[in-house]
């Protein structure tokens, strides 16, 4: 990620070019944020903000992207985190509190800008989808669930009194493919600790199978849940380099056609279009909601490695199936390969805006979304 400091506006009104200052914008009056609800969460939209994604280069949250968020038009972000910013590796019990004052500062951001922070534990003591692998198992180990829940403890009592419109958690990234009982069992113990200090936080979780699949057991805990925007991951993730075989995937288009062959040399035939994003990913999702679970797309997006056109077309498709569900989203990211700024693709004529480099055609889709 490019880490160097902008300060950037744009007008109001779709399309307008990016030349208001930074600190009209500081100015601007701001619409209020919606009142969310575990039932009904808001049609909230915006980004994920990665400074505290990686404890091995964390970084303060930057007010300018707060700023240009705002003045988008977009009034959302979820900050994924890894708790071993603020933990010392060899006592998960102890917090430093002068690194939780960067999380402080994103949410009085948030409040000046009128934008909703939605934290979220991407590494968690005992789970994380990316490697390394944690030393203990949250799903099995009573020594990391009590870890997490006094994390999350920690947290509420840190911004009880702030307002659910402003400020939600976001209990545990992408889970894996594990039995609902389990899973369960984990956020059962998580939300009593939670609202033992803070009876009133908003509280979402993740579906599992990493975020694709929604979990009707959670609907007695008064919880919304988050669902993903990646599948296909030949169209989201096409040559990631963290994604095992994808090198080896042909160039995608959108709708998406495509053969495999399995151990005994079959050949398969697989199709993805609109259609079938609706029937595997929207309608799956609205069933939960019927139970009265608001619903939130956490994540989403394209690598920058899948054709431009590609990627818009198959965005564009996402995002007219999520505003006809009345469900909100947050792209990964704002700056990086997924983002409308500095993403990095060579097949992209960007704007400059003040040394960074916005990538117009995906900003206005997303305006419209």
């Amino acid at each position: 990620m490019d880490r160097r400091q902008f300060l950037v506006a744009t007008a109001g009104l779709a399309g307008a070019a990016l030349t208001a200052s930074f600190a009209s914008s500081q100015t601007a009056a701001r619409p209020a944020l919606p009142q969310p609800s575990p039932e009904k969460l808001p049609r909230w939209r915006g980004f994920n903000l990665l400074e505290k994604f990686n404890a091995a280069r964390p970084a303060k949250f930057r007010e300018e992207d707060f700023g240009i968020i705002a003045d988008w038009g977009f009034n959302f972000v979820r900050l994924p985190m890894s708790y071993l910013c603020w933990t010392d590796p060899a006592d998960w019990l102890k917090i430093n509190d002068k690194v939780l004052a960067d999380v402080d500062q994103a949410v009085e951001f948030g409040k000046q800008y009128s934008v909703h922070v939605n934290l979220n534990l991407h590494r968690a003591p005992g789970y994380c989808v990316n490697p390394p692998k944690e030393p203990l198992d949250l799903w099995k180990d009573e020594a990391a669930l009590d870890a997490c829940a006094h994390h999350w403890a920690h947290l509420a009592r840190r911004y009880k009194g702030v307002s659910s419109t402003r400020v939600s958690f976001d209990l545990l990234n992408e889970p894996p493919d594990i039995p609902a009982e389990q899973y369960v069992r984990v956020v059962t113990r998580l939300v009593h600790d939670i609202r033992e200090q803070d009876p009133d936080r908003l509280i979402i979780a993740d579906g599992l199978k990493t975020g694709t699949a929604p979990v009707p057991e959670l609907a007695p805990l008064k919880v919304g849940q988050s669902t993903r925007g990646y599948t296909p991951s030949r169209v989201s993730h096409y040559h990631a380099s963290w994604v095992q075989g994808s090198a080896d995937w042909p160039a995608p288009t959108w709708p998406l056609d495509y053969t495999t062959s399995d151990k005994q040399g079959v050949e398969h035939h697989d199709h993805w279009d609109k259609e079938r994003l609706r029937a595997r990913q929207i309608e799956p999702w609205k069933k939960l909601e019927a139970l009265g679970v608001g619903v939130h797309v956490g994540e989403w997006g394209s690598h920058n490695q899948t054709p431009h056109d590609v990627a818009l077309a198959w965005m564009g498709d996402y995002l007219d199936l999520w505003k006809e569900a009345g469900w909100g989203w947050a792209l990964w990211n704002l700056r990086g390969s997924f983002g409308v700024l500095d993403s990095g693709r060579k097949d992209v004529e960007y704007e400059s805006i003040r040394g960074h480099k916005l990538d117009r055609k995906m900003l206005e889709l997303l305006r419209r979304g």
